[in-house]
């Protein structure tokens, strides 16, 4: 029998997340072991951004190292992940199904915002993995819309995992290393504003976090590393509890929240 999955928001941080996960880290493993294996992973990161939904099928999607300057043993991880046409063929059907367009991508690997908490998560790389990017341009509500189309599929034994992080401010993280390492106030206060509103499950008001929220321009100068959250959001459903399964900050500025969405 297919288990139902939930669905989860979690953090990528920057690439030496994957050399240094510490508790962050230790959080996502600990939640994966929890799980049911998956029938296959739906990965949606904050650094896979196109027109229309793209949803991958590599047979064996490339390791992308999107990022330059960073130490040498980084460029050398290499996440042995497996992909699946049957199975990117129903999450491109599940959208299309919702009457969003979409395409499909034959060549697209996992770049850091997918590899980094997949490897701490799934190790061995047993499940199947199927990238599908973000819209930017369409803001918060398309990337809600995004989840909900794909909330069927979590019944179907795929788990679908969103990749971003609730804080992403780079020119902050600058300041705040040349002044002493300290924490912006607006950091924090963003987040607990977030999981106020999630575990409420008031969506109008996280839609419009800009303007409704202290602290959310600053938290996010473009909208990309927040967008994976409403499609977790979206996928979850009203049905489903949300559990806050970590809590913290990394790089002075940079909010490390993991969320499971729950089916009740």
């Amino acid at each position: 029998m297919t288990q139902h999955q939930p669905t989860l928001f979690v953090p990528h941080g920057a690439p030496t997340f994957a050399l240094r996960p510490g508790a962050a880290g230790a959080a996502l493993s600990a939640m994966a072991k929890s799980l049911a294996l998956p029938r296959a992973i739906i990965i949606v990161s904050a650094h896979w951004d196109t027109v229309i939904p793209t949803v991958g099928y590599a047979e064996r999607p490339e390791t992308i190292h999107d990022f330059w300057g960073f130490p040498d043993a980084l460029y050398e991880i290499r996440y042995p992940a497996t992909g699946c046409r049957e199975a990117s063929d129903e999450v491109f059907a599940a959208l299309t199904a919702a009457g969003m367009p979409a395409v499909q991508d034959a060549g697209r690997g996992l770049d850091h915002g997918a590899w980094v908490p997949l490897r701490l998560m799934f190790p061995d790389a047993e499940v199947p993995v199927i990238p599908l990017s973000i819209q930017s341009r369409g803001g918060p509500e398309q990337a809600y819309k995004l989840g909900q189309a794909l909330a069927p599929l979590a019944a179907k034994g795929f788990l679908i995992m969103a990749s971003g992080n609730l804080t992403h401010n780079l020119r902050d993280y600058q300041l705040a290393a040349q002044r002493g390492g300290q924490t912006p106030g607006y950091v924090r206060q963003f987040t607990d504003w977030l999981a106020t509103h999630i575990q409420a499950r008031d969506i109008p008001a996280l839609l419009d976090y800009r303007h409704q929220s202290p602290g959310g321009a600053q938290a996010h100068p473009t909208d990309e590393h927040l967008l994976p959250l409403y499609v977790a959001l979206g996928a979850s459903g009203s049905n489903t509890v949300a559990n806050r399964f970590h809590a913290g900050i990394d790089d002075y500025v940079i909010a490390m929240d993991a969320y499971a969405f729950q089916p009740q």
